[in-house]
């Protein structure tokens, strides 16, 4: 029988939320490894050939593809209620959208990108260095000694912390805000953030390789 949901991804790419979201719901879901130089699947296929962009995570469904970490996170909190990985009341919904924008603009492209980004230039990596300061700051303060964004645990904590992870090789220290260390210290523990942290670090390092 056909696996109902299908997620590619890179390991420790912004799609590791996806993993995450995925295992909070205990979805019935397979893996498949997208190279993030030549864009090849584990099972030779071209990306593009599905997804022109080339870009993961892509979430593969019954009733089509889905792209883009936002929406594939929002889908996963709807088809799976029962996990709660979303606020059941709209203000708390629209809570929960305003911080996966925020993470997605603000951080995931605005500030991480160019300091990952190889090809990048030195004034485009020192003016999102600029940018990071007011931004996990405003994050630090939202968070204050909570650890959520939310009242509980959302798909808007597994983006996070899959964003947060990259401070691991890039100039940003996450000691400057103690209340964001804390915080990715915490949501490191979760079975199902470990779980998926765990799978894809064994999956990068063999990349390395």
């Amino acid at each position: 029988m056909k696996t109902a949901l299908k997620l590619y991804f890179s390991p420790l790419a912004c799609s590791l939320a996806s993993r995450i979201a995925l295992y909070e719901a205990g979805a019935d879901v397979s893996f498949s490894q997208v190279d993030p130089k030549t864009k090849r699947i584990d099972d030779g296929r071209d990306f593009a050939s599905i997804h022109s962009l080339g870009l993961v995570p892509l979430l593969e469904c019954e009733q089509g593809f889905l792209a883009e970490n936002a929406a594939i996170l929002q889908f996963v909190a709807e088809r799976f209620p029962d996990a709660a990985l979303a606020p059941k009341d709209a203000w708390g919904r629209t809570h929960l959208r305003q911080w996966l924008s925020f993470i997605g603009s603000e951080l995931h492209k605005a500030v991480f990108m160019p300091l990952l980004e190889a090809n990048a230039a030195d004034a485009v990596r020192l003016h999102a260095l600029g940018k990071a300061d007011s931004r996990l700051r405003y994050v630090s303060e939202s968070l204050g000694d909570r650890s959520s964004l939310l009242d509980d645990f959302s798909v808007a904590d597994a983006y996070l912390f899959a964003v947060l992870n990259w401070t691991a090789v890039t100039p940003i220290d996450l000691k400057a805000w103690p209340a964001l260390q804390r915080y990715h210290a915490g949501l490191a523990a979760r079975p199902s953030v470990a779980r998926a942290f765990a799978e894809e670090r064994a999956l990068y390092a063999r990349e390395a390789q």
